[in-house]
């Protein structure tokens, strides 16, 4: 399959920010200045350049990262009605992502008879909405989210990608809708009220990631694979994809060879660019074998090496010290794979005092938008980014192969898997994230009934799991599991990687999160995805003429957090200072006893991870001036 498509073709990256607002009592042409500032927070994902598009009862704004065919590549995009002059619209689109198989598509709508203008895949998907309307998603392969405004039917149709690759997020108003890429484009119009309510604090604290909850009161993100469509009858919502089940018809040997043809038409699709790429590097088996395949195929067609990337921290390899997660240190491995594979790479080391920049912080807050990060593993994948953005416009990622292929700790851990709950919230290496709550008052605890709250989402969500008739036992539970990583887990990294990213204007793409991929190793039985007696087996025997031995064989590490006790003592000072201030909304939440303990405690996951939650809901309540409503 690799062959079928060319790695280097001339046209527009869209790495960009969409807002946009519709009401169908107002005249919006009136409010041009509300529009631009919606618009205009979405300058970090798109800052080269800005569209507005105004209608009596729509307003569409557009951000982008211009690399060529500026022109061409503009938007909000219009398709003139047929038959019409310019200036009467069949249809509006604004659109953040790529479509990979915009190629193909391209040839498909000109056998309909379309004519084209320009060489960009946004033209290619104007064009697609107008041949298929409301079906247009189901001819897509790729990351993407976009809304298309339809004068002629005075309605909004909104669409994310099947994985949830790209963020979308909508407000329902009482003559029709805010939407944008982010929260902070819907907040930046008055009608949005920024009131955090009982429940979107369990959401925020609970680490389940509902899907369609947006936190705060009356916002909300499309679900990943939905249309939604805002007319004047209200807002309808569908599901254009989701994962099903079936028979797998093949054996280990099909399997695994099936695998391998489809990474190698997906990385082929995904290295398309006209700007530099490179590919993101851990050392680990699935970025290991994303840079040796992309650097395979670059060589096969006579187009050099990959860059690669990885960060570290200063003095880690040195002073690891093995814990819960990691057993060895990454940057051995990555210098291997380099080496190996023949890659130009380099290492972005960050120290503490980077770590702790109140500048950074405060970017990754606000790149965040809602107080839901990792921490330092949020920090350090900034800075990470913002070097990398000095070399690179486009990284390859090996984000999502846990997920699909069943690679964290948990899926093999019997206690994990047998619990009755998320199998991430039963693992000690991830109880620190799902504990960080632990500074809040008594009372607070209490009302919020977390463990309730996560046994109900836990028991709505596995009644979405797709059964396959005839399964039990212990196939039918790793089932339910792939379902939860696939459709929650994976929701809360993807997250994190677009806002990181897009902050400094780096387009990540993810292979691991193609639908073809995903909907075929969904469907491997448990046995087939361990028939080596570890991990991500097919993920390996896949890659086995690609890599080294030892990283063939290395276990699951995930990405490096800083062990340097200078970074936890700057947290502890941070958290001293906001304990002092009497006003700060944060302070409602916690008992201060309970927080003054934790910042004098010796340091822990668990106490780390409860002080920066503490530190980013402080950040959060003031900066967006939110109201508590508890």
């Amino acid at each position: 399959m690799a062959g079928t498509t060319r790695i280097l073709e001339r046209r527009e990256i869209d790495v960009c920010g969409i807002a946009g607002w519709v009401d169908f009592e107002r005249d919006l042409r009136q409010e041009r200045r509300t529009a631009q500032e919606m618009t205009g927070t979405m300058a970090c994902r798109g800052p080269d350049d800005e569209g507005l598009w105004l209608a009596p009862h729509a307003a569409i704004g557009h951000r982008r990262l211009a690399i060529i065919d500026l022109a061409g590549g503009r938007q909000p995009m219009t398709a003139p009605e047929e038959g019409r002059e310019e200036g009467r619209e069949a249809a509006v689109l604004t659109y953040s992502g790529e479509i990979y198989n915009f190629e193909e598509l391209r040839a498909e709508l000109e056998g309909h008879g379309h004519v084209f203008r320009t060489r960009s895949d946004t033209e290619v998907l104007l064009h697609s909405y107008l041949q298929w309307g409301e079906d247009l998603a189901e001819h897509l392969n790729g990351m993407y989210a976009f809304a298309v405004w339809d004068p002629r039917a005075e309605h909004l149709l909104m669409v994310r990608d099947r994985m949830g690759i790209k963020p979308l997020y909508y407000y329902p108003t009482a003559h029709g809708v805010l939407f944008g890429s982010e929260p902070k484009a819907i907040l930046a119009n008055p009608l949005a009220r920024r009131v955090l309510e009982m429940d979107g604090l369990r959401e925020l604290l609970a680490f389940v990631k509902t899907p369609e909850h947006g936190i705060l009161s009356g916002l909300y993100e499309v679900r990943p694979g939905q249309v939604v469509r805002v007319s004047r009858d209200g807002i309808v919502k569908r599901r254009y994809w989701r994962l099903s089940s079936r028979e797998h018809p093949d054996d280990v040997s099909s399997t695994v060879k099936t695998v391998r043809e489809l990474l190698d038409d997906i990385v082929t699709r995904q290295l398309i660019s006209d700007v530099p790429l490179c590919t993101l590097l851990s050392g680990g088996l699935d970025s290991s074998m994303v840079t040796a395949l992309a650097a395979k195929l670059l060589r096969e067609q006579g187009l050099g090496t990959v860059r690669s990337f990885s960060v570290d921290f200063t003095g880690y390899s040195e002073n690891f010290k093995p814990d819960l997660t990691r057993s060895t240190p990454d940057t051995p491995y990555v210098h291997e794979l380099a080496r190996y594979a023949g890659a130009d790479h380099s290492d972005i080391v960050l120290d503490s005092a980077a770590l702790m920049d109140p500048a950074v912080r405060s970017a990754v807050l606000r790149a965040r938008d809602l107080p839901m990060g990792i921490g330092d593993m949020d920090t350090s994948l900034y800075l990470l980014f913002r070097a990398i953005r000095g070399h690179s416009t486009v990284a390859l990622s090996g984000e999502s192969a846990d997920e699909v292929f069943g690679g964290y700790r948990w899926f093999h851990d019997p206690q994990s898997v047998a619990a009755e709950t998320f199998p991430w919230l039963a693992s000690p290496a991830t109880a620190a994230h799902a504990g960080a709550e632990r500074l809040f008052h008594d009372d607070l605890l209490r009302l919020l009934d977390l463990p309730g709250y996560r046994a109900e989402r836990y028991r709505q969500a596995l009644e979405e799991v797709p059964r396959l008739p005839g399964e039990s036992g212990h196939e039918r539970r790793m089932r339910e599991i792939s379902y939860l990583h696939l459709t929650r887990f994976v929701q809360i990294l993807l997250d994190r990687k677009d806002r990181m990213s897009m902050a400094v204007g780096l387009e990540v793409r993810v292979p691991f999160c193609d639908h073809r991929l995903v909907e075929y190793v969904f469907n491997a039985p448990w046995a087939i995805k361990t028939f080596d007696g570890r991990e991500k087996s097919l993920l390996r025997a896949a890659s086995a003429d690609l890599l080294p031995d030892s990283i063939l064989q290395r276990v699951k590490s995930p990405y490096p957090a800083t062990q340097d006790p200078g970074y936890d003592e700057a947290l502890r000072e941070r958290a001293r200072e906001l304990l002092e201030l009497r006003d700060s909304p944060a302070g409602r939440l916690v008992d201060r006893a309970k927080a003054r303990a934790t910042v004098e405690e010796p340091a822990s996951p668990g106490s780390r991870a409860a002080l920066e939650r503490f530190v980013q809901l402080h950040y959060w309540l003031n900066r967006y001036d939110v109201g508590l409503a508890l």
